[in-house]
Formats: C-alpha cells, sequence, structure tokens
C-alpha cells in the first residue's frame, strides 16, 4: 500500500476542518485535507445561512463552503477528495488511512469528520431537503417565523427545538413516538406550558406532502394499534430532532468517547487524549453545533497543532 508522510493531515472538509486548513497553511504546515463522505459537510445541504458572520444578507450553504475551500488552498492547503476508512493512533507518527488504498502517516492529526443528523429513513425527507426538511432549528428556524412547524422527537434536544421554534412560528406540533417525554422534568414543563406548542403523543409521521415544498406531514396515531387513526395536518416545515451520530468510529480504539460517540476533549481545548491529535467541530460538539462554533475550534486545532510540532522541533 502507499504511504505518504505530512505534518498536519486533517480529516473532513465542513466549518472546522476548511478553518483548520486556513491556519495551518498559514503557520506553514503544509496541511493535506481529505474531504470526507460529505465534501463541504452538512451546511450543502442547507440552502440559506444567515447567521454567520460577514455575510449581512446571508449566503447559500454550498456558497459558504466553496468560499472557505478558496481560503484554504490559497494558503497552501493540499485539498483531496477520499474518505479515512481505518486508524492506527498508537504512536507518532500516526497512520490513516484513505479509501483502503493509501496509508498517510502524519505527525499531528486534527479530526473534524463531523456527525450526521438521524432521520426517519422516510424517501419524503429526500425530496423535500432543504425545501422545508430540516435537522438544525437554530439555522433554519427564522425562515418559518409566523409558520406552522412540526418536530420529530421527545428528548431534550426536541423539546429544546420545540420552544425556540415557538419564539419565531405561530404553531409547533412536536410529534412523540411514545406515549411520554424523554426530556429532563424541565423542559417537559416548559413544552407542556407553552401556548404554542401541541404534544402529539402516540404519533409516528409516515410521509411529507406538498408541491415546491412542504404543505403537511402524514401522521398515524397509536400505529399498530386496535384504534390506530391516519391523518394530515398542515405544516410549512418538518424539523428532525431525533439526535446525531458522530463520525468517530474508527478513532474509538485509540481516543475517549462518550456514550453516544462524541470525542472527548480537553475541557476548552480540542487536544484528545492522543498526544498531537486534535478533535474540531461536531465531531466533539454534541452541545451547540453550529458553523461558526466548528470554525472556532478548527482555528483552536489548527495553533495546537503548529505548537505541538513546534514543541518538538519538527518544523
Amino acid at each position: 500500500m502507499e504511504t505518504e508522510k505530512v505534518k498536519c493531515l486533517i480529516i473532513g472538509s465542513g466549518p472546522a476542518g476548511y478553518t483548520a486548513a486556513i491556519y495551518a497553511g498559514r503557520a506553514n504546515l503544509s496541511p493535506v485535507l481529505y474531504a470526507g463522505l460529505q465534501p463541504g459537510g452538512q451546511l450543502t445541504t442547507t440552502t440559506d445561512v444567515e447567521n454567520f458572520p460577514g455575510y449581512p444578507q446571508g449566503i447559500g450553504g454550498p456558497e459558504l463552503m466553496e468560499d472557505l475551500r478558496k481560503q484554504a488552498e490559497r494558503f497552501g492547503a493540499d485539498l483531496r477528495y477520499g474518505v479515512a476508512t481505518a486508524a492506527d493512533l498508537t504512536e507518532a507518527p500516526y497512520k490513516i488511512t484513505i479509501d483502503d488504498e493509501k496509508v498517510i502517516e502524519t505527525e499531528t492529526l486534527i479530526i473534524a469528520t463531523g456527525a450526521t443528523a438521524k432521520y426517519l429513513g422516510l424517501e419524503d425527507e429526500k425530496k423535500y431537503a432543504g425545501m422545508g426538511v430540516s435537522a438544525c432549528a437554530t439555522c433554519d428556524g427564522f425562515f418559518y417565523r409566523k409558520k406552522t412547524v412540526a418536530v420529530v422527537g421527545g428528548g431534550d434536544t426536541a423539546c429544546e427545538e420545540a420552544v425556540y421554534l415557538a419564539g419565531l412560528a405561530a404553531k409547533v406540533y412536536l410529534i412523540v413516538r411514545k406515549p411520554y417525554l424523554r426530556a429532563s422534568k424541565i423542559m417537559q414543563e416548559r413544552v407542556m406550558k407553552h401556548d404554542k406548542i401541541e404534544v402529539l403523543f402516540e404519533h409516528n409521521a409516515v410521509g411529507l406532502f406538498g408541491e415546491n415544498g412542504v404543505e403537511g406531514v402524514h401522521l398515524v396515531q397509536r400505529m399498530g394499534e386496535p384504534d390506530e387513526k391516519r391523518y394530515d395536518v398542515a405544516i410549512d416545515g418538518f424539523f428532525l430532532a431525533i439526535g446525531h451520530n458522530p463520525n468517530s468510529d474508527i478513532f474509538k480504539p485509540y481516543i475517549d468517547t462518550d456514550e453516544v460517540g462524541y470525542i472527548v476533549t480537553e475541557p476548552g481545548t480540542p487536544r484528545t487524549k492522543v498526544p498531537g491529535v486534535f478533535a474540531a467541530g461536531d465531531v466533539a460538539d454534541s452541545h451547540y453545533r453550529q458553523a461558526i462554533t466548528a470554525a472556532g475550534t478548527g482555528c483552536q486545532a489548527a495553533i495546537e497543532a503548529e505548537r505541538y510540532l513546534s514543541a518538538r522541533g519538527l518544523i
């Protein structure tokens, strides 16, 4: 298998990965970045981004990521297509296998592989992606001011997103598969007391409909029971809040992760328990999951990588 040696390897091409590449490039680390399964990350599936600083009129998600990519290239980052398929972090230089055919040996590694939102698996979720279906209320809620939306989920995230959306929308349906909420007591109370939120317990969303975007959701109440009931509800937006899967599997044998799979870093830093290995963006962030916070940790990771290499006389 072909082998290549580098000083700084970045895995992932979302805001965290590209920002790390910008900073690492400016520090003359000659960073190599592999884009992963979804070049540009989750923002490439978002039509409009209005909360990223520096774009007063907003910007399309794909366009924003293209700007970041060009900026990284400008500072000498070597941007490549490919997926990390295996890792060996037992000792430096660390070994990352790309597409099962090439091994990159690197002195520092920045893991910016992101997280993948969980979906129900409905064909309509793909059909209406960017046209009323979203997995981020904070990102897209603004577009549903004074409109009617539905949130799917029964945990803290779903309740938080329902409350957030209720501050913007005219009406929020919270679609809960179980006959109860799994959220913390305080979040349950906020949801149940909010006059704009209607909780639909023991309901499953089985489809969406609409001409040029989401106009409604097909619901089944008490699915599979003798009193099962099917009906439609008119909505303008459909938000998934059933969790994310951090893309950390190949690194788990070597670094600490929480029970979900998010990489554990030293508080306030992108440092993992493996020296010279850093985690940035959504793969290590179960709380904020925003483009700007991901970019910030990408910056931190590149600065840490430069300091690590400098302290060891490797640059």
